[in-house]
């Protein structure tokens, strides 16, 4: 029986130090006040860390871990080193289900790897993808994915992704119908490559699923709202998830430039003050933090691993609420609804 109360952190994942993920869970703590938490790492370095968080303390266990994994390290030598390392003991603790999740701010590759060998995928999923949350100019976010877990898919890991992503978005987003639509270079039946074709036969023809499939979507609608979840392989999608965040740190940096120019851009930017508050909060890469590996059996989330104490905290929060609206049985469910009706 797995224990959906607690969450696993890998305490030194993180790019910016244990005591800024100290202090993400500590926030998490208070806006969830029912969660406990596995901190696995250093014990003597999360213990004299959670000095400064009292509140935190009587909420969390220390699991030790003597080793850590580095960015520059590749999977096969993280997979190797999967029961000394902080993140390799958070996924085992979720496996033995001592954790109902686990979060990390450490190398992806080896976050995948090592939680995709130790997991397994759910019955009826062939593959694993990352999905995501980005912001829109619609009514909610949108999910992405997969945003870098397989560089090469066909039809049937697209129509998987579409039931995982649309059962993601009904939990995440609380939408009863979530529009679904595939990536393409075009929205014409005839664009694309056969895989993508097919994923949206088979998608047209399965209107018992709960979702509303949309056709297709090109690269310069990906934030406009049109849609609620994107599907794609994870080689297009991690191309476009970078570009987005480049292109909100330029517009960003732009802005900075011209409101610095001159005095009267410097008295611009005080009347324009509380717009441009808005659209840094909406373009801040920690607001939207937390990406999900759907279809193991357990709840992974992956957060930036620059990520500061709100951007942790969010990863956290996404963590709380897919565990207490059961995405995996969702999934699950939903995936056995469309073989059913397939066969």
């Amino acid at each position: 029986m797995t224990n959906s109360s607690r969450i696993a952190v890998d305490a030194m994942g993180g790019d910016e130090g244990i005591a800024v993920m100290l202090a993400g869970v500590a926030a998490a703590r208070r806006r969830y006040e029912g969660m406990q938490f596995l901190l696995v790492g250093d014990e003597a370095k999360i213990r004299a860390g959670l000095e400064a968080h009292p509140n935190l303390t009587a909420a969390s266990e220390i699991v030790h871990a003597p080793d850590v994994i580095g960015g520059d390290d590749k999977p096969s030598q993280a997979i190797r080193r999967a029961k000394t390392t902080s993140m390799g003991i958070a996924i085992d603790l979720v496996k033995r289900g001592e954790a109902g999740a686990m979060v990390s701010c450490g190398n992806t590759g080896a976050l995948m790897a090592m939680s995709k060998l130790a997991l397994r995928t759910m019955p009826g999923i062939d593959r694993p993808a990352l999905a995501a949350l980005l912001p829109s100019l619609g009514e909610n976010d949108t999910v992405m994915l997969d945003l870098g877990a397989n560089t090469e898919v066909d039809a049937r890991n697209l129509v998987q992704f579409a039931v995982m992503g649309a059962a993601y978005a009904r939990t995440a987003l609380d939408l009863e119908r979530p529009r679904v639509a595939l990536l393409n270079i075009g929205t014409e039946e005839m664009k694309g490559t056969d895989e993508i074709r097919e994923a949206a036969a088979q998608l047209r023809a399965a209107d018992h699923l709960r979702l509303e499939f949309k056709g297709f979507i090109e690269g310069n609608s990906l934030s406009r709202g049109h849609v609620d979840v994107i599907v794609c392989d994870g080689f297009s999608g991690n191309i476009a998830l970078k570009t987005i965040e480049g292109t909100a740190r330029f517009v960003a940096d732009l802005l900075k430039r011209a409101f610095s120019s001159s005095t009267r851009s410097k008295i611009g930017f005080l009347i324009s003050r509380p717009a441009t508050e808005l659209l840094r909060h909406h373009l801040d890469p920690n607001t939207h933090n937390g990406a999900v590996f759907l279809g193991l059996n357990g709840l992974i989330v992956k957060s930036h691993g620059s990520a500061n104490e709100t951007g942790v905290a969010t990863a956290i929060g996404f963590a709380a609420k897919m565990l207490r609206d059961d995405l995996m049985r969702r999934i699950a469910e939903d995936l056995g609804n469309f073989e059913a009706k397939a066969a």
